[in-house]
């Protein structure tokens, strides 16, 4: 065989191969597309009565706060506590030198002996002056008749011109020592009443001076704390300095201010008697709501809550979250926040293990027994024993497949209220 030929001999050889392989190959099992099914938690709907929450932040305040002030000048010289001392009521709190208190009390007594002793003096000269008019009213008389001889001897000649000018000169004497006693006797209730307003005015002083010593000692009104401790020991002091603060430790208030879309619904619970209380994140310290402000801005109202039971360290100023207790709300579900699609939307899971979705309406939050925060939600489409589904997809949509991991109890039931 020629040698040209062996490499057609080797290519046929290859093509015959090749065909061979390919009869003889087994043959592919054929494949079926199948639906993918997503793993999904679920929770059964039970709805019940359950009382939303309000959050809040609110800034502790001391409605029953006084400031102690100096109602004289003096030098202290007693001040027992210190900033942020609890008191109990009667106790020292600051004191005023004696010696600078009695000198101002002894000047407004003297005062008031002073103008007792000119009314008395008064009435003893108005009643000289009652007994100098009558005589000095015969005198006048007496003058006057012999004013009258004296002008009955001049006409006959038988008294001199002199004479009768002496006699007139001493008629109009007399005639001016009545009428000028006469003044004093009319002035006499004008006198009078003059230092009686004087006296009055002296004793309003004396009272206000005995109040001002006796408050020189100041005394814990009620059982509170001590603040704004401004002086110390020997300080020389003025009228109406402030030297400290001291506040009640059982009326702390919390004020937080609500948005006005609550107030209509938290007014009427109040108007019903219905108590709502708040507590903060640890549940350690609770608040019940009394009233609100009386005057409202854009951003909301003032709620005024009560501090109930002891206030655990809590001090003017200190701001505090809080949870306030709506009033509660029949046939809600608490459901996880990972349950919402959108803005009031979740889904159930159908006979058919698919997704189908609802609208609901957002009630408000609500805390589990473990401090979780969940979502109040209502709705008619969210009837008892019914499916939700828990766990967040990013491609949920109404129609595809799930399949359930696990079922989740209503972590809201120990939040449940009565029914209403």
């Amino acid at each position: 065989m020629s040698k040209r030929f062996i490499p057609l001999v080797i290519l046929a050889a290859g093509v015959l191969g090749f065909l061979f392989l390919k009869m003889t190959r087994p043959e592919p099992a054929q494949v079926s597309a199948t639906e993918r099914s997503w793993r999904v938690q679920v929770q059964t709907i039970e709805p019940a009565a359950h009382a939303p929450v309000l959050p809040l932040y609110g800034e502790v305040v001391a409605p029953e706060q006084i400031s102690v002030v100096a109602t004289l000048a003096g030098r202290i010289s007693e001040r027992p506590v210190a900033e942020g001392q609890r008191v109990s009521q009667g106790d020292l709190l600051v004191a005023l030198d004696p010696l600078d208190v009695e000198p101002v009390l002894a000047q407004a007594k003297a005062q008031v002996a002073d103008l007792d002793a000119q009314i008395r003096a008064e009435q003893v000269r108005y009643g000289n002056d009652l007994a100098a008019l009558k005589s000095e009213q015969a005198i006048l008389a007496n003058a006057r008749r012999q004013l009258e001889r004296t002008r009955s001897l001049v006409e006959r000649n038988l008294a001199s011109r002199e004479n009768l000018e002496s006699v007139t000169d001493a008629a109009a004497r007399a005639e001016l020592t009545v009428s000028v006693r006469q003044r004093a006797i009319d002035e006499h209730p004008a006198r009078l009443q003059s230092l009686e307003a004087r006296l009055a005015q002296a004793k309003a002083s004396l009272a206000t001076t005995q109040r001002d010593a006796e408050r020189s000692r100041v005394v814990a009104p009620f059982d509170g704390v001590v603040t704004d401790v401004q002086v110390a020991v020997g300080d020389q002091v003025s009228r109406n300095r402030n030297l400290l603060s001291i506040y009640s430790i059982k009326g702390l208030e919390l004020r937080a201010r609500v948005p006005d879309m609550y107030r209509a619904e938290l007014l009427g619970a109040l108007a019903e008697g219905a108590e709502l209380h708040a507590y903060n994140d640890q549940r350690d310290i609770r608040f019940r709501l009394e009233r609100f402000a009386g005057i409202s801005d854009p951003s909301g109202t003032e709620a005024i809550l009560a501090v109930t039971g002891d206030p655990a360290g809590l001090r003017p100023g200190a701001l505090l979250p809080v949870s306030l207790e709506r009033p509660a709300r029949r046939d809600t579900i608490a459901i996880p926040f990972s349950a919402l699609y959108g803005a009031d939307s979740v889904y159930l899971m159908t006979d058919d293990s698919r997704m189908k979705r609802v609208t609901v309406e957002r009630v408000g939050e609500v805390l589990s027994a473990n401090g979780e925060r969940r979502l109040l939600v209502a709705g008619e489409t969210l009837q008892p024993g019914a499916r939700l589904i828990v766990t967040h997809l990013p491609n949920a949509l109404t129609g595809l497949k799930v399949d359930v991991a696990g079922e989740l109890e209503d972590a809201g039931a120990d939040n449940r209220g009565p029914a209403q």
